[in-house]
This record gives structure tokens, C-alpha cells and sequence, in this order.
């Protein structure tokens, strides 16, 4: 197998899952004593919450760009970052290394139009519901990706940075997420919901909608480890 690394810690309640899920698929894929070869990177996330509130985007490009050289030089075949809003800077992390980043966008719009998906609820933190870079590469893969409305949206964002990343999952919080998705599917002709935090899944599975929900962790570490696997 290829190894891969990880940038985590954002948060590292999903990072956790996601060593947790890479394992296990290899395991499964592989057989036996088999786990998957993983470098992490794990940054604190308290700093780098901060610059997100303040819109230092510039400065958290850096930051990561040097996390991927790192892992790069430690042996890495591959790049995953494990959050789906520092995809906001995962083009500048392509451009300075020379392994490739697995980019959650892509994988989980080739998830959702497996299924025939073409018109998907966004769910996640308000910068990656309100900035551009997330529903345009959706939209070059060929997905139409919308977001709820300011009011759901605070709250999703709410949900993610004061429950989420604290280790909190709470049932109201569940109950939330599933009644947003509700609303959208009867009022705006939706056939898919992106859980666009990585955190997301864990709280409300995909099980639990009314129409196929994609979990963007489980999507992003099937292609890892199909790549880390030659698939």
C-alpha cells in the first residue's frame, strides 16, 4: 500500500474517525493484520478556528502548505486533508508539493453522481456553505450544490465549532440537521445532501435521511484508500 498523509486536527474528533475508517478499509480490502501506512499531521485547532473567524485565509494556506511539505518529506505518497473547509486552500497545497492532494470536492461530487445526484443540499460550516470554492468545483464536476438559508446556516455553523469539535453530539443537534434537510427536500426540489463537515457524519449517518446523503469522510478516505490500494 501507498502511504498517505494526513493533515488533521480539524477538528481531531473527525481526524480520530478518520484513522479509525482508513484502518478498518484496510483491513477489509487488504485481509488479515493488514492497517493502512499513515503520516499525520495534527495542528491545534484553536488558532486555526480563530484565523478562519478573522478571514486569514492567506496565513492558513502557509500553515498547511508547509504541514503537506512536511509529510511530503517524511515519506508521503499522497495528501489528505481532513476538513472539508481547508479545501479552500488545497489548489495552493497541490501547486507547492509533488505528490498529489485527494481532494474531498471531487470525490464526493463522483459519489453523488454515481447515483445519479445532480441538485444537493450543502451542509457544513458557514465558510464552506458561503464562500465560493465549494459549490463552484461542485459545479464542475457537474453538481449543483445549495445551501439553506442565514438562519440554518448560523446554526449549522453554531452546531460544528460550539458542539462538534468539542466532542459534543448531541440529539437535538441530530434532530437539526435531519429537520434542515426536511425543509429543503419539500421546498426546493432537492435529491441529495452533501454532509459537508466532516464532523457531520458521526452526529446524523447517511441512513438517516429521506434521500441519499453522502458522509464526506467515509467518501474522501474510499478514495485514499483506493489510491493508496493502486485502484
Amino acid at each position: 500500500m501507498k502511504r498517505l498523509g494526513l493533515i488533521g486536527g480539524m477538528s481531531w474528533e473527525s481526524t480520530t474517525h478518520y484513522y479509525q475508517v482508513l484502518n478498518r478499509m484496510a483491513r477489509e480490502r487488504v485481509g488479515g493484520r493488514h492497517s493502512a501506512p499513515l503520516i499525520l499531521w495534527s495542528v491545534d485547532f484553536a488558532p486555526v478556528a480563530e484565523k478562519q473567524e478573522a478571514g486569514e485565509w492567506g496565513a492558513l494556506a502557509d500553515e498547511l502548505v508547509e504541514a503537506a511539505r512536511r509529510l511530503e518529506g517524511a515519506g508521503a505518497e499522497a495528501v489528505v486533508i481532513c476538513a472539508n473547509t481547508m479545501h479552500l486552500m488545497a489548489d495552493d497545497i497541490a501547486d507547492a508539493i509533488a505528490i498529489p492532494v485527494i481532494n474531498i470536492i471531487d470525490v464526493t461530487a463522483t459519489a453523488l453522481k454515481a447515483v445519479g445526484a445532480k441538485r444537493a443540499l450543502l451542509l457544513a460550516t458557514r465558510f464552506t456553505m458561503e464562500k465560493d470554492f465549494y459549490r463552484d468545483r461542485m459545479a464542475e464536476n457537474g453538481v449543483e450544490a445549495l445551501i439553506p438559508d442565514d438562519a440554518d446556516r448560523a446554526e449549522l455553523h453554531r452546531i460544528i465549532f460550539d458542539e462538534l469539535v468539542q466532542g459534543h453530539f448531541l440529539p437535538a443537534s441530530r434532530q437539526r440537521l435531519l429537520d434542515i434537510a426536511e425543509k429543503e427536500r419539500s421546498g426546493r426540489d432537492i435529491d441529495s445532501v452533501i454532509l459537508g463537515c466532516t464532523e457531520f457524519g458521526m452526529l446524523t449517518p447517511p441512513d438517516l435521511y429521506e434521500l441519499p446523503a453522502f458522509d464526506t469522510a467515509f467518501e474522501h478516505c474510499k478514495a485514499a484508500m483506493d489510491f493508496a490500494l493502486g485502484v
